[in-house]
């Protein structure tokens, strides 16, 4: 079974002959150190980089790439290697990015040769650094694990080997970085392939969040936003000013590929006929597997959309890269409808000032003539555009109808059939579906809103009325509760998609005002305990949750993560709190915000029911607090915004429909694989 890691965790390696796989989404350095049993370097020839590619038992690439396969033989190392440790770098001097905190967070898989992924890694958490130690393979007694370190370095190569005890660290990364931009300069990039229409294929991206919301650009999904893979992933930013710019996932937010491995797909055919399939926008990397294709068109009818033809190593990271392509079609192609809208506008209003500067033709037939032509441009453009736009909707359309049933449980919506028949999974998945998105021109399209998992920051869901909600709900006591409901819901499933016992959820209920909500939790006993009534109980489950942050981070700070108390639970650990801040002192608040901003990292996740206005007395102290969490909404709301395009997009909760079971029937599930799993 795969084991996908945070940051400090460990997993046992049962193999020695191994293959490290790295996937980013722009060309990066990877390099590998050999270190003692005190994890120092002792010379540049411990240091397997793209000077020099190979040591004992260690090889890596010659060159930056965006993927990366390094080979590792853990017998053939010598006796004094206890740590191998994985280097990523942004390359110097070539006019790429200079921090990871704009581009996708890397990937990085321990696989076995035939291609078996053992252990996995989302380095996430960038952001001025330049170079990190991605994971670490390590002797124990005799065995050797793998780690996830996430270690990042905003000196670059310099100052990551200097921290590992080599003499010569700035010798040694000039070198580096030099070989890199020789081996830049001799590469050329293949020319495109010339591929049969209708032929597709995806590249695969993160999606990130921008600023306020999603903040500096971070692998992904669709759907930050990340969406990196993970991903996703999107829209980020709320255009009230309540978001953050912190790394996680939506739908991605990128410019667009500058890779010179990427491949743009041919345009299509020409107005007037069959409508081609093939979004000429969609971009490509060379994919792993081959996906599936298309069927072939019957002549004269376009080709038809198939679920999972986008690039990835498992169909689950197929339709996670299709879901983001689709986001990033419909995006661009509302630019470009917009783009068109405003020329026309701006072309319409010169020729009638034009027109009306001449005082000859400001009466007369001269001039209603003049008018008339200008008005009538001005409507042939916007038909022209709106036409393509239409193309592209039934495009996109097509392959939602195609997409949506075929999606798995953690990206499906309640209402899919993949509930019904649904087990508790053995792996973690990559993302996690929080609602759908959609944009005015396109009401009847909406693209799914994945974030990549484990979560990266805090969820807010906000009980509050904004001025663009719709009305439906008058009372303010109603909204409260459909919150509660909409929190309840993500919290099901996110127990739903994580193995049994590997995600533990605590509530704040402070005044006891969700039990109707938080009654399927309850019932079905999937909750750490009961929800925590009262100031003695939010005293309570905080000093808990913050004692398990320190123990965490003292431990990987100090390598000693495998000295954790035993009776620490070391699943994903999820806060609802409602009602905020009912129930808080100023102690309880200072200890919510440390859990915020230090608690995703190691494992302990928030998720906040709350109206803003309720805590307006505390005044700018809060404001980090806000802008530090993902601010969803329990009604459609057009409150995220991506940096990418600058689009406003509508979110639409999950929300289940009435009088389903299907969250009883899950939830139901999970509760007894948790009882056969003694947690």
């Amino acid at each position: 079974m795969t084991a996908e890691l945070v940051r400090g965790q460990n997993h046992p390696l049962s193999q020695a002959r191994l293959e490290i796989r790295v996937s980013a989404g722009k060309p990066i350095v990877a390099g590998a150190t050999l270190s003692d049993e005190q994890g120092r370097v002792h010379g540049v020839e411990w240091v397997a980089h793209p000077g020099s590619p190979t040591l004992p038992g260690i090889e890596v690439s010659k060159q930056a790439a965006a993927d990366h396969r390094l080979a590792c033989d853990l017998d053939a190392l010598p006796e004094s290697v206890h740590r191998v440790s994985v280097l990523l770098a942004l390359p110097s001097g070539v006019g790429g990015p200079v921090r990871f905190g704009v581009v996708a967070a890397p990937f990085v898989a321990v696989t076995g040769l035939d291609g078996s992924e053992v252990a996995s890694y989302t380095v996430t958490g960038l952001d001025v650094e330049s170079a990190v130690v991605a994971l670490e393979l390590y002797r124990r007694q005799g065995a050797w694990k793998v780690r996830a370190v996430g270690q990042g370095y905003a000196g670059g190569l310099a100052e990551l080997l200097a921290d590992q005890g080599l003499p010569q660290a700035h010798q040694l990364a000039g070198s580096i970085n030099e070989a890199v931009a020789q081996g830049l300069a001799r590469s050329v990039a293949a020319p495109p392939p010339r591929t049969a229409e209708g032929d597709r294929s995806r590249h695969a991206a993160a999606p990130a969040l921008g600023q306020d919301q999603g903040g500096s650009t971070s692998q992904a999904g669709p759907g930050q936003v990340s969406p990196q893979h993970g991903h996703p992933g999107g829209p980020g930013s709320t255009a009230s000013g309540a978001g953050h710019g912190g790394p996680q996932s939506g739908y991605p937010a990128a410019t667009p590929p500058t890779d010179p491995s990427a491949v743009t797909q041919p345009a299509g055919p020409g107005a007037g006929g069959p409508v081609n399939y093939s979004h000429p926008g969609r971009q490509a990397a060379a994919p792993p597997p081959p996906p599936p294709t298309a069927p072939p068109a019957q002549p004269g009818q376009p080709a038809q959309p198939v679920a999972g033809d986008a690039t990835g190593w498992s169909m689950e990271e197929r339709l996670y890269n299709q879901v983001w392509g689709m986001f990033e079609d419909l995006a661009r192609a509302t630019a470009a409808y917009r783009s068109a809208v405003d020329f026309a506008e701006s072309r319409m209003e010169q020729e009638l000032d034009k027109v009306l500067s001449d005082p000859r033709s400001r009466i007369g037939g001269q001039g209603d003539a003049a008018r008339e032509t200008a008005r009538a441009k001005h409507a042939e453009l916007i038909d022209r555009a709106r036409q393509a736009l239409d193309r592209d909707l039934a495009q996109l359309t097509a392959e939602a109808e195609v997409v949506e049933p075929a999606l798995p449980p953690a990206f499906a919506r309640w209402d899919n059939p993949a509930w019904h028949g649904y087990r508790v999974p053995m792996e973690i998945p990559m993302a996690l579906r929080l609602g759908d998105l959609h944009l005015p021109e396109s009401a009847g399209m909406s693209i799914p809103m994945l974030v990549r998992l484990p979560l990266e920051r805090g969820l807010w869901i906000d009980s509050g009325r904004t001025g663009s909600f719709d009305g439906s709900i008058a009372d303010s006591d109603d909204l409260r509760r459909l919150a509660m409901d909409t929190a309840v819901a993500h919290a099901a499933r996110l127990l739903a998609v994580y193995p049994a016992g590997e995600y533990t959820v605590h509530v704040i209920d402070a005044a006891g005002s969700a039990a109707s909500s938080l009654a399927p939790l309850v019932s079905t006993g999937v909750l750490a305990g009961p929800p925590a009534v009262g100031a003695a109980g939010v005293t309570d489950v905080l000093a808990r949750l913050t004692q398990r942050v320190d123990l965490v981070q003292m431990a990987i700070r100090g390598g000693a993560a495998d000295s954790l108390p035993p009776d620490l639970d070391t699943a994903e650990q999820l806060l609802i709190v409602n009602d905020f801040p009912h129930g808080f002192d100023d102690r309880a608040v200072t200890q919510l915000r440390y859990l915020a901003d230090e608690g995703p990292a190691v494992g302990v996740h928030l998720m906040l029911v709350a109206d803003r206005e309720d805590a307006a007395a505390y005044g700018p102290l809060l404001d980090p607090l806000w802008r530090s969490l993902l601010r969803l909404t329990p009604v459609p709301d057009d409150h995220l915004a991506d940096p990418w395009v600058g689009h406003t997009w509508t979110y639409d909760p999950s929300h289940v429909p009435p009088g389903s079971q299907v969250l009883q029937h899950v939830l139901t599930q999970v509760a007894a694989a948790r009882r056969s799993w003694n947690r």
